[in-house]
């Protein structure tokens, strides 16, 4: 397994990593156990959740309770900013929100400190000084040890690094956003240059556009029934364009004919980009996980990369 630096920082991360959002929802303790138990053999060191993950607390809880002693061998990433009531009274980066949250999480997670604390979500209401003073507070008690953001558009990601710079505070190490072959606008127009001048990792999430990346869905035939894009019709909706099926084909042929699936493709591709640390992919069964890490082997070349390129542009 490859150990990469999150960005400029000193934390060193796996670059494939497990998404741990199927935990505690929709799967269970003990098959959230297996995969757990998976990824540590196989070398997967960063664990990515969220306080919301698993009906709200449920993947924090079951992490807690299956890592033991394996804690202290792992990067241990959450999220926090997300409704975690009904009301959405306890949600957002305020000052008085996250110290709460924070307590809340180590309590589940039943540990001393966060390896990666993230801002799920930019927060109108309010200033991100604000939020970078609590966070600040936080590594500076040992709670935290290095924080991060996710979903920020490009300006916003700026206005925090240059806050934290000229406020003498700890600034996001990394963004978490979604990135794959067949979402590109979110990161490369803005987000991408913006990390690279502050020295930024990027954690990308569904770099499988939610499975149509993986090889297992064929247009017009039939889809696996209890495949996400089947039960969850707004993801569906999203993904399964013609543009993305067009290009999804396109890959999956070029990536046959060198000896490789389009997964394994999907994955190499993501960790050829410059501000990549680490790949998040979820599993629901350990057997995800050794294909996950066995398509980051690939090292694609340049000319690969510019061939990539052209098949992956469809306007």
């Amino acid at each position: 397994m490859e150990i990469r630096n999150l960005g400029r920082s000193g934390l060193r991360v796996s670059s494939i990593g497990l998404g741990c959002n199927n935990f505690g929802g929709r799967i269970g303790l003990e098959a959230t156990r297996k995969v757990v138990h998976r990824a540590l053999d196989l070398g997967i060191t960063l664990f990515d959740t969220a306080d919301v993950y698993g009906e709200r607390g449920g993947s924090e809880t079951c992490l807690g309770q299956v890592l033991g002693d394996r804690r202290k061998d792992i990067v241990l990433a959450t999220k926090f900013a997300l409704p975690m009531d009904d009301a959405e009274t306890l949600k957002g980066a305020s000052r008085r929100y996250i110290m709460r949250a924070v307590e809340d999480s180590l309590r589940r997670l039943k540990t001393d400190w966060i390896d990666l604390y993230q801002q799920h979500r930019p927060d109108p209401m309010t200033p991100i000084e604000e939020t970078l003073r609590a966070l600040d507070d936080l590594v500076r008690q040992g709670k935290v040890r290095y924080i991060g953001c996710s979903n920020l558009p490009a300006w916003q990601v700026v206005e925090a690094q240059w806050t934290a710079r000229h406020e003498g505070l700890n600034p996001y190490v990394s963004c978490q956003d979604e990135y794959s072959l067949v979402v590109r606008d979110v990161v490369e127009p803005e987000l991408a240059p913006a990390m690279r001048q502050y020295g930024m990792g990027l954690l990308p999430f569904f770099p499988l556009a939610s499975g149509l990346l993986t090889g297992k869905y064929k247009r017009n035939a039939p889809l696996p029934q209890d495949a996400r894009l089947v039960t969850t019709p707004r993801l569906a909706e999203r993904y399964l364009t013609d543009r993305n099926w067009q290009i999804a084909q396109r890959l999956d042929d070029w990536a046959s004919t060198r000896g490789h699936t389009l997964l394994e493709l999907a994955f190499s591709w993501l960790l050829a980009q410059p501000p990549v640390s680490s790949v998040i992919a979820g599993a629901t069964k350990p057997e995800q996980l050794d294909a996950n890490v066995k398509a980051g082997g690939w090292k694609l070349t340049a000319e690969d990369r510019a061939e990539i390129e052209g098949l992956a542009h469809l306007h």
